[in-house]
């Protein structure tokens, strides 16, 4: 039988509770202002009423217009703090990010080679062409990471996702340059943001959104055991192979799903799960929902800067995500480093 004593203890439940509601709160509070501010700024009236269907005014029309910029950037903070989440506990790297791996570049050099060669021209071409692209980075940082003495460490880990993204880079300007007819559009996307959303562009991602949430949040209680180590993980009774698959299904997918929809947006899942450690313990029962919605909290909050800073123009969320988790990357690293010393 499982000794539970040294499982992730379920004091504090109340306290996790709360920080959840909190989260949840917040959530709402994003939400209401991403729908109220931006290149016009929009009164409390003209949001009630472009809520109930209204579009009589243009306050009322810049809020409708919102509405799936808003819904796009919380489904896409969501995923990618989750992805991050389950990222970190299935290579026990707290350094562990969708972009720093080379997932998020993985799944842009496949649309954007898809693009250029085979001319997608769908939407459910692009997501699954970004997952597929997303799935062969992963494998290929952790075969990189694999070679040698130690395994797949999670120090080989990063080094091995940051020349793979690199790479993945390099190759994704190559096949751009020479495209003329392309090159406008896919530099945009490759910035990463939210900016001109619609129902046709959130729609195709849902079912894959979805599958990726409930694979990832269903390997909770698999991360709690993999935390433990491999071999105390086998021992309690859990296939340790499985379980890393399931996690990583849901974590490619959701990468690969999200990327398509906005394109690369990183430092999100770097950001989010440590926050959510700070709050609700090394739980992950609590860390995954947990990370959903501060993800979600997040991008929307970069959204709502982007469309502030630069009024009446715009800053894509991939720039503004990336002035947060530079410095918050950097400390990780020298925290890491002085630990170690």
């Amino acid at each position: 039988m499982t000794d539970v004593s040294i499982l992730p203890a379920r004091s504090g439940g109340s306290l996790r509770l709360l920080w959840l509601g909190a989260l949840l709160g917040l959530l709402g509070l994003c939400v209401l202002l991403s729908l109220g501010f931006g290149a016009r700024l929009t009164g409390w009236a003209d949001l009630r009423a472009a809520l109930t269907g209204q579009v009589e005014t243009m306050g009322q029309a810049a809020v409708a217009s919102r509405v799936p910029r808003t819904a796009l950037a919380a489904l896409a903070g969501a995923s990618l703090g989750l992805a991050g989440a389950v990222m970190q506990g299935l290579t026990r790297n707290s350094l562990a990010d969708p972009g720093i791996l080379g997932v998020n570049a993985g799944a842009a050099l496949a649309v954007v080679v898809g693009l250029a060669t085979f001319g997608l021209d769908t939407s459910g071409a692009y997501v699954w062409t970004a997952i597929f692209g997303a799935a062969v980075a992963a494998a290929g940082v952790y075969t990189i990471a694999s070679f040698g003495a130690g395994g797949a460490t999670p120090l080989k880990l990063a080094l091995g996702g940051a020349a793979l993204t690199a790479a993945l880079t390099s190759l994704t300007t190559a096949v751009i340059l020479p495209r003329g007819d392309i090159s406008g559009l896919v530099q945009s996307w490759l910035v990463g943001g939210v900016g001109g959303a619609t129902w046709g562009r959130i729609a195709p991602v849902l079912p894959f959104l979805g599958f990726g949430a409930i694979f990832s949040l269903l390997s909770a209680r698999k991360l709690n055991l993999l935390a433990l180590g491999d071999d105390t993980a086998a021992s309690l009774g859990e296939s340790v192979w499985q379980a890393r698959i399931l996690a990583a299904a849901g974590a490619v997918t959701l990468c690969g799903a999200t990327t398509a929809a906005c394109g690369p947006i990183g430092f999100v899942g770097l950001v989010v799960p440590h926050l959510c450690r700070l709050l609700l313990g090394v739980d992950y029962r609590a860390i995954l929902p947990g990370s959903a919605l501060a993800g979600a909290v997040l991008l929307l909050l970069a959204d709502i800067a982007g469309r502030l800073v630069a009024r009446p123009a715009e800053l894509d969320v991939g720039i503004v995500t990336a002035f947060v988790g530079a410095p918050v990357f950097i400390w990780i690293v020298r925290r890491k480093r002085v630990a170690a010393l």
